[in-house]
């Protein structure tokens, strides 16, 4: 290889790593997007990169929880391995509903018609408060019951009852936090999606030694504290959700006046929803029989 050479194709990699660059800086920036013009894959990647970093960030409630928690014990560990695995099936559900309110609002965003997308977002909200109602009170009613059929033992029960109890009644923010993003993707508003992720994170992070370990003014909570800490972190990401919904800020932008129950609406977006969900649920449903087991 002559110096020339050498010289061109260092040029065309400098040349192909700005451009490369250019892509990931613009697709974590925020600013306004055409999806539908322009090239293809330009606009796959706008839209997959903070796609990938946010759904990087869903796994890392758990992480940060283990990560303090074992500090506490084996029991504590367990409480909180066993109750994620309960979780698993609740998240298939969010995944499944989120997969068909992505298409749903999308279709509608790619039509230019913003109205038919604003009154799906509401009914998507409309069916994860229910959802997560109906799952809230089963949950928290029943969490020790969960955790020896997972096969806790006495002392995992007794150190974890709470925490399963505050996890599982809190699970509207799960299907919240899942579903709020749905609609920002749809609307190809991914960087809000994953700002919320990070945020909530972020809150997730501090808060968990403090609530645990009951530093500085904080209550000594034990397990209990992960899960508040939790909570609290996915809590504040859907609020900054909510505040990005209702500042005009994005595509779709919706208000109180907009919370109206429209029944043929909601049941299209749960029967493009359903297949999802059911492909979901089986998937995880090995993961739960696999800690069974293990436990």
């Amino acid at each position: 290889m002559t110096s020339y050479e050498a010289l061109t194709r260092a040029q065309e990699s400098l040349s192909a790593a700005r451009k490369t660059w250019a892509i990931v800086s613009a697709s974590i920036s925020g600013a306004d997007h055409d999806y539908t013009s322009g090239s293809t894959r330009r606009a796959l990647a706008l839209l997959a990169i903070p796609m990938v970093l946010e759904m990087g960030m869903e796994s890392v409630f758990m992480l940060v929880d283990i990560f303090f928690v074992s500090r506490l014990g084996a029991d504590a560990v367990t409480t909180v391995g066993l109750t994620e695995a309960v979780l698993t099936l609740l998240y298939a559900v969010a995944i499944g509903l989120e997969m068909g309110a992505i298409a749903y609002i999308a279709r509608r965003v790619g039509e230019r018609n913003i109205e038919g997308a604003r009154i799906a977002a509401v009914q998507v909200i409309w069916i994860g408060l229910v959802l997560a109602a109906v799952i809230g009170v089963v949950g928290a009613i029943y969490a020790a019951d969960l955790l020896r059929l997972m096969g806790g033992n006495d002392a995992v029960v007794a150190q974890g009852r709470s925490y399963t109890q505050i996890m599982l009644g809190g699970s509207v923010t799960i299907l919240l936090i899942f579903l709020l993003n749905a609609i920002f993707r749809g609307a190809g508003n991914a960087v809000i999606a994953m700002r919320a992720l990070w945020i909530a994170n972020g809150v997730n992070i501090v808060l968990d030694p403090c609530l645990i370990f009951g530093l500085g003014p904080f209550p000594e909570l034990g397990v209990t504290g992960a899960a508040v800490a939790t909570n609290i972190g996915r809590s504040v990401g859907i609020g900054y959700q909510l505040y990005c919904l209702s500042s005009n800020k994005t595509v779709i932008s919706i208000s109180l006046r907009d919370f109206r129950l429209r029944m043929p609406v909601m049941l299209r977006l749960l029967r493009v929803s359903i297949p999802g969900v059911i492909q979901f649920s089986i998937a995880m449903s090995s993961y739960i029989f696999l800690m069974r087991i293990v436990s």
